[in-house]
């Protein structure tokens, strides 16, 4: 019997018409659909019509007996695609271990590129993003101090994300260690309460006790001037 094949599909950060064709024929075509979150998918699933599909929930808590029962699945010949609850699966969200798992046993894993956080906000960044450090989140507490430092003496921009109920922490941290330095802030990108912060880290800490603070936040970190 083939083997299945693993579709690693991108899906809408936000606005749930960011998403591509070939995502949409991919999900309306494979067996099972794995996700992050049943009742997040279930909404997209259900926009563009698609009914009858087995859906299996797969994240950061189940993911030992999840992947386990993937690869089962994929063994047997069917065709699976995964998707996060929102944008590139495995980018700060969970899938990365399915991917080495799927690899390993030597099923095929074809990726369907979609919208990404990151991605979306240095395209309209305004500073040089040619060479960039992505950072995801920053680990709440050991190394923490140490990736703060990195980002403060490097000579190209870096991209973090943030929680609504750390975004006040993370700027306090980065004005310490950077200084006033130039950044830009995207809260809630493409959803209706989209905003966008350009300016100074001293700005911006005022900018977040004036605005809400609820919601995700990606930023870039202007890097180290040559005179600092």
């Amino acid at each position: 019997m083939a083997q299945g094949t693993l579709y690693i599909v991108g899906t809408p950060i936000g606005n749930l018409e960011d998403i591509t064709f070939r995502a949409v024929n991919t999900l309306k075509s494979v067996d099972v659909i794995a996700c992050e979150d049943t009742r997040v998918t279930r909404i997209l699933l259900n926009k563009y019509g698609i009914k009858g599909k087995k859906i299996l929930s797969h994240h950061q808590y189940n993911e030992k007996n999840s992947i386990s029962g993937l690869l089962k699945l994929l063994e047997e010949g069917l065709n699976v695609a995964f998707v996060s609850d929102a944008g590139t699966p495995a980018i700060s969200d969970p899938g990365n271990n399915l991917v080495q798992h799927a690899v390993q046993a030597g099923i095929p894993v074809i990726p369907i590129p979609g919208p990404s956080a990151v991605t979306t906000l240095l395209s309209i960044c305004h500073f040089p993003v040619d060479i960039y450090t992505f950072e995801g989140f920053l680990p709440h507490k050991k190394g923490r101090q140490t990736r703060l430092n990195d980002i403060a003496n490097r000579q190209h921009p870096t991209v973090l994300f943030e929680s609504t109920h750390r975004i006040v922490r993370l700027l306090e941290e980065l004005f310490t260690v950077c200084g006033d330095r130039e950044l830009f802030i995207g809260r809630e990108l493409t959803k209706i309460h989209e905003t966008l912060f350009r300016g100074k880290i001293s700005e911006a800490r005022k900018w977040v006790q004036k605005a809400s603070i609820k919601g995700e936040f990606a930023l870039i970190i202007a890097p180290k001037e040559k005179d600092e």
